[in-house]
């Protein structure tokens, strides 16, 4: 071949693969761009820039629109630009949040927006690694279905588990094997498909979720406190997550060993049975609402609500709550230093009593200036929002690897 003549560029030579990569980048942070917009934030020649689109287009990353006169900006003279955007519809992402009583799946396009979600019921104490492979697998195909997504759209998958997990997604076993039972093997199951998949620690997606959505947003330092029948806890310390040698980071087994706590047990968990344990032994008002509901609507929403109103036997459970979790705090924050403390998860609605005896409480405990404690307002789906999060993360890095739906 003569030396004056140029070899159509390689798309896996790592320089165009890196140039491609920034004109997507800019695909992720904008609705509508042209060519300039991508130069300014590249650098990139016009020439350059025109060929990637182009070709991003052809391979079905981007949808070109009609140009900017058509869509009604005024040129004086010369061609008018030509616009393109991110198709929202190339693929869909999956975050699944794998739980002890049961699996979520939400289903979502590259833009974040939910497309549909479904749950599935699991046994709580089921020792069967096949049947929890099977709950999820069946939220995941209901969520599918109800998206109108095929399975082959599907770019990246995650999956929160109440466990730590490794690099490749595995979990220890754990006390009675109960990581390993919560962490059956999703990571092989998944790829199987041929999916991109990650395992994640639940707590950590919620901290993800907190800092992409919720009240860790615009914040370097914060912890996201996840409780229902359990306490675990995600860190993002000077903006990064904090997952530890082996993934266990946010484990609080720690808890153990602090006076005035002594467990990992969640505020859900305890206001059950300190209810209950309150209706046996008749300590409470007969009108009470802990004596009067039903047994089994005896948790953690029934003792706050009633607290709200003045209840005295809910009260001084919400009380007794409050110190436990102002000690949880202190920890944690001296720990860690943090900004903030994020109680997450489906209880944190319900907290807002809770929540201020605690801070007063943190004050005394600790060293001014105490982390600040907030409630989340990403409700009980927390989980599989920060595993949509960090689905699209995922895809975002490795796009330039990813095969996306043809228009």
């Amino acid at each position: 071949m003569s030396s004056s003549m140029a070899e159509p560029e390689d798309r896996t030579h790592p320089q165009r693969r890196a140039n491609a990569a920034a004109v997507l980048d800019r695909a992720w942070e904008a609705e509508a761009f042209t060519a300039s917009d991508v130069i300014a934030a590249t650098g990139l020649t016009r020439s350059t820039v025109i060929a990637l689109c182009d070709e991003l287009v052809e391979r079905g990353w981007f949808a070109e629109l009609p140009n900017a006169r058509a869509a009604g900006e005024e040129y004086r003279k010369g061609r008018p630009a030509r616009r393109y955007e991110l198709r929202a519809d190339a693929g869909v992402v999956l975050g699944v949040d794998a739980g002890q009583h049961c699996v979520t799946a939400t289903v979502a396009d590259l833009r974040g927006r939910e497309l549909a979600r479904a749950h599935t019921e699991t046994d709580p104490d089921g020792h069967d690694p096949a049947a929890r492979l099977a709950a999820a697998d069946t939220a995941v195909a209901a969520a599918l279905r109800k998206a109108g997504a095929r399975p082959e759209a599907v770019l990246c998958i995650t999956v929160g588990v109440p466990a730590p997990t490794d690099l490749d997604g595995a979990s220890p076993e754990g006390e009675q094997r109960f990581w390993a039972r919560m962490n059956p093997g999703y990571a092989a199951h998944f790829r199987a498909r041929g999916w991109l998949t990650e395992v994640e620690n639940d707590a950590n997606l919620a901290a993800l979720a907190e800092g992409a959505l919720g009240a860790g947003a615009g914040v370097s330092s914060y912890i996201a406190l996840v409780s229902g029948e359990r306490f675990g806890a995600g860190y993002v310390v000077d903006g990064h997550l904090v997952r530890g040698r082996s993934g266990a980071a946010g484990e609080l087994r720690l808890l153990t060993l602090v006076e005035g706590v002594g467990s990992t047990h969640g505020i859900g968990n305890l206001l059950r049975r300190w209810a209950l344990e309150v209706r046996a032994d008749g300590t409470a008002d007969p009108g009470s609402p802990l004596m009067t509901a039903p047994a089994e609507r005896l948790g953690a929403e029934l003792v706050l609500h009633a607290a709200e109103a003045g209840d005295g036997a809910a009260l001084a459970l919400a009380e007794r709550m409050a110190e436990r979790l102002a000690r949880i705090c202190a920890v944690l924050g001296g720990l860690l230093d943090v900004e903030r403390i994020v109680l997450a998860g489906a209880v944190a609605e319900s907290l807002d009593l809770v929540l201020k005896r605690a801070a007063q409480r943190l004050d005394e405990l600790t060293h001014p200036p105490g982390p600040e404690l907030v409630a989340s307002t990403l409700g009980g789906g927390v989980v599989s929002l920060g595993a949509v999060a960090r689905a699209l993360e995922v895809v975002r890095a490795r796009a330039m690897d990813l095969e996306p739906l043809r228009s």
